[in-house]
């Protein structure tokens, strides 16, 4: 009875007037077979007003029984159905009030009970008690997970009563006031065995209408108050919300058969032993074991069974290190040997690259389902120690699997992402990430999160680490419901939060008493999961003690017999840990099928199809904007002139490559405009709404598919996604665009630890293009610099050192990754077409230009496009200074817009033939081989790097070294640009032109640098 009165107490803050206000207004019914809505036909004499028990709440009560009592009579209590008899007679409320046959003897007949008038029962009391129990319902619905059983130590340092979430409660077991004998919701002891007739909105009566309070109270408390708590009444759908309380409420829905009991054992030995036997063989090794959190591992495996069962072939999954080893070896099926070799320091890497940790590792594998007998491809992403980072980057690579598969609905692949508890509520990716979810060209329609709070957050306690009551804050704005993993396609997310604990310290070498004493005495003395379990077991007659120690040394002998053969091994192979393998794209020993460089160029006859296309409409009766309609018929007029612009340019480069079936995918915020309003490539109708035309899916009825879509407001977690949307095959073209350049600052991590050394570490080779606008325009410190030293920093280029190998391909091949700032929509246009026809795949990072968009210098001639035509690793000066180059005293070397501003400044001066300006278009490789005919050429003049950064900024640190090995350290590399500063470029207007003046007149200045010579 305690127990009954402390809950009741502790859910106190729902009300019988909360629960009453979302009552239904109408009820349907089938009459005849159709459905049709009561409208009853009341024939009070009295004024309701003039009934105080028909008031308020108790109104809505009546409303509802009425209903009820319309469809059957017998479906209501004896003293409603008199009472609704008497009323549609015509008495009025009070005199249709009859007492109720009483509970004990023979029931009164309907003609005695409708002959006692005259007698006024309670019936103020029966609605209220009845509400009460509909409002007790809702509450264990709402706030039942708060007093779960969840704590396997018993020691939660939260304290529900005090925690902000909980604020108004009164304390347990207080009375609803001083002198009230109730209890809150009006309802005492002597009200636990009467009989409630049960709401819609539960199922806890199975095929029981009505319960005694007793026994509603002790299923609700067996449904929500168990070892499982869900937190679901957030979610806006009731359809979701009858679902998952079907799922949970049912009578016996939590019982398992003999065989699932037993295969529930088998997985606990596996995920037991496997971290038992690395501790016993490794004791000093770092491993980030699973050790009080073992049963993560049955519950993904069970996931992946009901997965399968419901037509889902391919699951991607992304996990922190915590766990990777085990979840690897017991849930892909890596084969133990191989896992066994990451713990020899004496193997050598057979692979290029610096490799990565093991417990950072990834995986692919194809294999037969046990249970279900069907075929699934399991892959664990690599992930580095950013622990949400990875993410996005397995909701992209699901979305492209789906793409590719046709999956429109995500039946068939799927996701399932785990998260640290804390890492869950403290790192924003996880917010981006939910919120691409359901975005059209984003959704995976459905994730499963399985969120593992082991109840430390290292190396804080939860109290300093936390400022929440649990570690999912955003199921309230993203409508997930939180429970124990089940799946259905038509929910999209689920979260399921195990609370377990961490018998070891943040790694096997911490010690965690330092700063959970008292936490780590109680760990110490708790029986393992599988023991406890193996004993419930035990008692139940389930199995027998042979049957578990004969699982155990099964399992034991399969760990010692992958260890002997892990021994033998004398190489340790890095691609044996690819986690998106691309079968048929390279040799079967890994290296591209060839090396040779393969024009980039177009027949002149596809230049102006695809040109056309660019300049037209190719849908009936749409009406585009005026505006637009000036830009299309300048876009024909270039056509036929035979140039290009910037955007043209790219419009042909994305056509071509559709026409030979390269999906492209164009993604980022405001791209399908852009940015600057100069790409167009989804036309709206300016009548109808939301009817857009997409003229690049028109250039070729066997074309492959353009998608180009708006991103959400995010950075991290949209170039995380198409970063995984790029793993999926290389036969995609996958662009993400910033809307300024410097926008890629809130994404950095995914560019440091998966696009600059991804290769490096997992020997995953990868194609994503970023285009980044940069340029010193006057705009602003925030929308001038895309950051190019950064990304020229981490580039694996030995500046010292100048190469001996085929500078064309055999550059690409060995860098991490390709940096261009072009200065023409040609050289735009190889770029792109190069990195699809090259026979690997490297990242590409493009600073695109904002003011040559428009520049009427700034455009290409056809000729520069036509077969036979490459990119432009460096374009040289072909002007007047070629004629006599030994009279040349300088040679400018710059890249990008600054060009455009040099020979500006150089016609104004007239000095055409004694400074010489070429364009370093392809900055990383570098292009030591071109440089050095330029050099050479005009071996009397100044070596000049120009730049419009700031000197401790941009490409003078990254290009001065490469120079100097260029020209074999013999002539000195001069700087000209703007001075060293903190902040990228000035706020003021006036200050940037003056900065760009002066250094214009220092680089047609010859005698500047004669006294440091």
């Amino acid at each position: 009875m305690q127990r009954l009165r402390t809950t009741v107490a502790r859910l106190r803050p729902i009300t019988a007037t909360q629960t009453a206000k979302s009552q239904s207004q109408a009820r349907p019914t089938a009459v005849g077979g159709a459905l049709r809505t009561f409208e009853p036909m009341r024939s009070y004499t009295a004024s309701v007003s003039a009934e105080p028990f028909l008031n308020g709440t108790s109104s809505n009560y009546v409303k509802e029984m009425y209903y009820a009592w319309l469809e059957n009579p017998r479906s209501v209590h004896k003293s409603w159905d008199i009472f609704f008899r008497n009323a549609n007679a015509g008495g009025s409320p009070g005199a249709a009030n009859q007492s109720p046959p009483p509970l004990g003897g023979a029931a009164l007949g309907l003609a005695n009970a409708q002959a006692m008038v005259g007698t006024q029962p309670n019936v103020e009391k029966l609605v209220e008690d009845h509400l009460a129990v509909q409002s007790l319902v809702r509450a264990y619905q709402v706030r039942g997970h708060h007093i779960a059983k969840l704590d396997p130590l018993d020691i939660s340092v939260i304290d529900f009563d005090e925690s902000p979430v909980m604020l108004g409660l009164k304390k347990v077991g207080e009375k609803c006031a001083p002198a009230s004998p109730h209890w809150f919701y009006g309802l005492d002891e002597t009200d636990l065995d009467k009989v409630f007739r049960l709401p819609t909105t539960t199922f806890i009566g199975g095929s029981e209408s009505a319960l005694p309070l007793r026994e509603i109270i002790s299923r609700l408390e067996m449904a929500y108050c168990q070892s499982i708590g869900v937190e679901f009444m957030f979610i806006n759908d009731l359809e979701q919300c009858q679902w998952i309380r079907h799922k949970f409420e049912r009578p016996g829905v939590m019982q398992f058969t003999l065989e699932e009991k037993r295969t529930l054992l088998t997985r606990m030995v596996r995920s037991t032993r496997f971290e038992e036997f690395l501790q016993r063989k490794w004791s000093s090794e770092k491993r980030f074991g699973l050790e009080g959190c073992e049963s993560l591992i049955p519950a993904l495996k069970t996931i992946i069974d009901k997965s399968s069962m419901n037509g889902v072939e391919s699951i991607i999954m992304g996990m922190p290190h915590r766990g990777r080893l085990n979840v690897l070896a017991n849930v892909i099926r890596k084969e133990l040997d191989q896992i066994f070799c990451q713990f020899d320091s004496k193997l050598e890497a057979a692979d290029e690259g610096s490799g990565d940790v093991k417990y950072h590792l990834g995986m692919w594998h194809r294999r037969i389902n046990r249970v279900t007998d069907r075929n699934i491809t399991l892959s664990l992403m690599a992930n580095p120690s950013h622990l949400e980072a990875v993410d996005p980057v397995v909701q992209g690579k699901t979305k492209a699997e789906q793409f590719y598969c046709g999956d429109t609905e995500g039946k068939r692949v799927m996701s399932i992402l785990l998260h640290g508890d804390a890492a869950f509520a403290g790192q924003g990716v996880v917010y981006e990430t939910f919120h691409l979810s359901d975005l059209p060209s984003y959704t995976t329609h459905g994730t499963v999160h399985v969120v593992v709070n082991n109840q430390v957050t290292h190396p804080a306690t939860p109290p300093t680490a936390l400022s929440i009551t649990a570690p999912t804050p955003l199921e309230g704005y993203l409508q997930p419901p939180t429970y124990h993993p089940e799946t259905r396609p038509s929910i999209a997310h689920k979260i399921s939060a195990t609370v377990c604990y961490r018998r070891n310290g943040h790694n096997e070498m911490d010690e965690p008493m330092f700063t959970q004493p008292l936490m780590y005495k109680q760990i110490k003395m708790q029986k393992g999961v599988l023991q406890k379990y193996y004993e419930k077991l035990l008692a139940e007659g389930a199995v027998s003690r042979q049957d578990y120690e004969e699982e155990i040394a099964k399992y034991d002998k399969i760990c010692e017999e992958a260890h002997a053969r892990s021994e033998d091994e004398k190489i340790l192979h890095i691609k044996h840990w690819l986690d998106s393998p691309w079968p048929g794209f390279f040799n079967v020993d890994g290296h591209p099928k060839s090396m040779t460089s393969l024009s980039t160029g177009l027949p002149e006859e596809e230049l102006v199809h695809i040109g056309y296309m660019a300049s037209s409409v190719p849908v009936e009766d749409f009406t585009i904007h005026r505006g637009l309609s000036r830009i299309l018929k300048g876009r024909a007029a270039m056509v036929g002139q035979r140039v290009c612009d910037w955007a043209l340019g790219e419009y042909m480069a994305f056509g071509s490559l559709l026409k030979e079936g390269t999906h492209i995918r164009l993604s980022g915020q405001d791209v399908e405009r852009g940015t600057f309003s100069h790409r167009h490539h989804v036309l709206h109708d300016q009548n109808i709404d939301k009817r857009i035309c997409i003229p690049m899916n028109h250039i070729s009825p066997n074309q492959a598919p353009y998608t180009v879509c708006n991103s959400s407001l995010s950075e991290y977690g949209v170039l995380g996604f198409e970063l995984g949307f790029a793993m999926a095959s290389p036969n995609a073209l996958v662009l993400w665009e910033a809307q300024f350049g410097d926008f890629h600052n809130t994404a950095q991590c995914i560019i440091d630890q998966f696009i600059c050394p991804g290769q490096a570490k997992w020997v995953r080779q990868n194609g994503i293009v970023l285009l980044l606008p940069h340029g010193m325009e006057g705009m602003g410190p925030e929308h001038s610099s895309a950051r190019p030293e950064r990304f020229l920093q981490m580039c694996n280029e030995d500046p010292d050192t100048y190469p001996v190998s085929e500078f064309a391909v055999r550059q690409l091949y060995d860098c991490n990754w390709i940096i261009v700032n072009c200065s023409t929509p040609a050289n735009y246009f190889h770029v792109l077409r190069r990195q699809i026809l090259q026979p690997f795949r490297k990242p590409l990072i493009v600073f695109t230009p904002k003011s040559l968009l428009r520049h009427p210098e700034a455009k290409s001639s056809f000729d520069d496009m036509l077969p036979g035509t490459h990119f432009q690793r460096l374009i040289p000066d072909s002007g007047p200074v070629c004629e006599k180059p030994e009279g040349v005293k300088r040679i400018v070397f710059c890249t990008g817009k600054v060009y455009y501003e040099l020979i500006r400044e150089r016609n104004n001066r007239g000095n055409d033939d004694t400074v010489a300006i070429a364009r370093i278009e392809q900055l990383s490789p570098f292009p030591f081989d071109q440089v050095k005919v330029e050099t050479d050429r005009y071996p009397n003049a100044d070596l000049v790097w120009c730049q419009e950064e700031h000197k401790n900024q941009g490409y003078y640190d990254y290009v001065k070294p490469r120079l100097r090995t260029t020209v074999d350290r013999t002539r000195p590399v001069w700087y000209v640009g703007r001075g060293p500063a903190a902040a990228p470029a000035t706020g003021n207007k006036v200050a940037h032109l003056v900065e760009l003046q002066r250094f214009l007149d220092t680089a047609f200045n010859l005698d500047a640098f004669t006294e440091q010579s």
